[in-house]
């Protein structure tokens, strides 16, 4: 921004409020030349904001190109999410509420002119333990679309609620982006592994409007196999938690992996509601496997899983868990079963956000300030997904869903909270992400391997 104009001496109010709309002056220069000429603190605050602006200086994340806008002279946009809040979900949804929100506040709550106004839905219920629920998703969805202020519906956290949702807001005509879904079939088809008519069976009208800033689970695995295969582990066996994305991680890593020249030993479904895998265990420790490769949950009792395994097989066998075991609550109930253990997720580790500084510090340490405890891992990808949509909205400038869709779908050149510049493919995925395999010291997430990967297509 320009810090020049008349002199305070030689300019009207008037002169000042045009300079400072036209964005000849900022809002500090403006206030106090306000001051300076006689009016009040309290009035000069009410002058509105410029409808250009810079990229806040605390959020140098998204396109740089796009210019943003705090006038809010057009009305109310409203922007729905919807994931599990309570349960076993309690903590890592409600850091993701707190993450978007976050992000939302850096741009003013504002964007093309309208005031933006956050509504975080719940798609779980208490009866299953806060685990999503079908029919409340297909409420959720209604409710956005039934609403004409309406103009994203920002979810879901679990790949087998997409499949729900995604057709529902498709046929709406609303756009969908999810900070986390990673199920391979939404997006794409991949040989040998996605079901019959993935990915065109979720979009009943042809037109993409389902998008996610975060991994499809086919680059996670590629970065794990290639990890795996560097330590020389060659026999695996895989367990997953029955649910859609379990199902679907596993059997991408299974293609993957003997793809790569190594053995799956077994693969099999646990029983997330059993209090005991003790058995489980001992038919699996038959088999000497290299490591088990685990997909599970916080809501499908992967910790349980953890302890058993380690009680009976101790360290002998190693502990590979996928994305959806990176969580620190699933890390805090194993104990010290999870010592040891390596998972991949994509993005980076809350404490290696820190290192980085600028605005990924800035929105760990917001986050411990709030929440009281270092975020969940994938918040960060809610907390990106706000500012996805505010610079959707800027560029658009109108409260009209297929506009804002096609925005979103034209984000480019979008430098992400991990220094990285990334694009949408016509898919819906990122063209690239950053994989990070951790492992469990002292129950915390210590990084040992950093991926680049570019995404399948």
């Amino acid at each position: 921004m320009i810090n020049k104009g008349c002199d305070v001496n030689r300019c009207s109010v008037a002169d000042l409020v045009s300079q400072f709309r036209t964005g000849t002056i900022d809002r500090r220069l403006f206030l106090s030349r306000a001051v300076a000429a006689g009016v009040s603190v309290s009035l000069a605050s009410q002058v509105p904001r410029a409808a250009a602006q810079e990229m806040p200086e605390s959020t140098k994340i998204g396109n740089p190109d796009i210019p943003h806008s705090t006038d809010t002279s057009k009305g109310t946009i409203r922007l729905y999410s919807s994931w599990p809040l309570t349960g076993a979900n309690d903590q890592l949804g409600n850091d993701g509420v707190e993450a978007f929100r976050f992000g939302l506040s850096q741009w003013g709550n504002a964007a093309g002119g309208f005031a933006l106004e956050y509504v975080a839905l719940d798609d779980g219920i208490i009866a299953n333990g806060g685990a999503w629920d079908p029919a409340t998703v297909t409420s959720n969805v209604v409710r956005v679309a039934s609403d004409p202020d309406a103009v994203v519906f920002i979810g879901t956290y679990n790949s087998g609620s997409a499949k729900i949702a995604i057709p529902l807001t498709n046929e709406a005509g609303i756009l969908m982006l999810s900070p986390y879904n990673n199920g391979p079939g939404l997006t794409v088809a991949y040989p040998g592994v996605t079901n019959n008519g993935e990915p065109d069976m979720y979009y009943p009208t042809g037109k993409q409007n389902y998008f996610r800033n975060t991994s499809n689970d086919i680059n996670v695995v590629g970065a794990e196999v290639e990890w795996i295969t560097s330590q020389g582990w060659k026999s695996a066996y895989v367990l997953h938690d029955q649910s859609f994305w379990g199902t679907g991680v596993t059997a991408v890593f299974k293609h993957d992996f003997e793809a790569a020249g190594g053995t799956i030993l077994g693969l099999e479904g646990y029983d997330p509601r059993s209090s005991d895998y003790q058995s489980l265990m001992a038919s699996i420790a038959g088999t000497a496997p290299d490591f088990v490769y685990l997909a599970g949950t916080s809501d499908t009792n992967p910790s349980k899983v953890i302890q058993d395994m380690r009680s009976y097989m101790g360290d002998e066998v190693a502990l590979f868990g996928t994305t959806g075991v990176l969580s620190d609550l699933i890390i805090q109930a194993a104990g010290d079963a999870a010592e040891g253990m390596y998972i991949a997720g994509d993005g980076m580790p809350p404490t290696q956000l820190l290192e980085m500084g600028g605005p990924a510090a800035e929105f760990v340490q917001h986050m411990q300030d709030t929440v009281g405890h270092m975020p969940d891992y994938f918040a960060v990808h809610a907390y990106e997904a706000a500012t996805i949509i505010v610079q959707a909205i800027d560029a658009v400038g109108e409260k009209d869903r297929a506009k804002i869709m096609d925005a979103v779908a034209a984000t480019t050149n979008f430098r992400g909270v991990f220094g990285d510049t990334w694009s949408f493919l016509p898919s819906g995925d990122l063209d690239k992400t950053i994989i990070t395999i951790v492992q469990i010291q002292d129950g915390e997430m210590q990084p040992v391997a950093k991926v680049v990967r570019e995404s399948y297509q």
